[in-house]
């Protein structure tokens, strides 16, 4: 079920966004936006980063959270030299096909 995003009242003046995931749960609030219009187009640039931004590992340790959370060949690039690294959506997804036309 997907998420939405709520546009609230910042405490400070102005407003924020909140991005919920499809069951209501709180997964990130911006920063504060002086106007609706503003806020509304943090929305739009937010929706393109998710669906196109990289991901760049900025940990200590440079390795996934957790075992498997992320594609084999991902969590060995994300392992080099303890450097962040950074993966964008197009370079998984022809990560994909490759494996699926062996």
């Amino acid at each position: 079920m997907a998420g939405h995003f709520e546009l609230v009242d910042a405490p400070d003046g102005g407003y924020r966004i909140r991005m919920l995931d499809g069951v209501g749960e709180l997964l990130a609030i911006s920063v504060t936006f002086p106007t609706k219009r503003a806020a509304v187009a943090g929305v739009a640039k937010a929706r393109e980063i998710a669906g196109t931004g990289l991901i760049r590992d900025r940990s200590m340790d440079g390795q996934p959270a957790a075992k498997g959370m992320l594609p084999r060949s991902v969590r060995r690039a994300a392992g080099a030299a303890n450097r962040g690294t950074s993966l964008s959506g197009a370079a998984l997804s022809a990560g994909k096909r490759a494996r699926a036309h062996r």
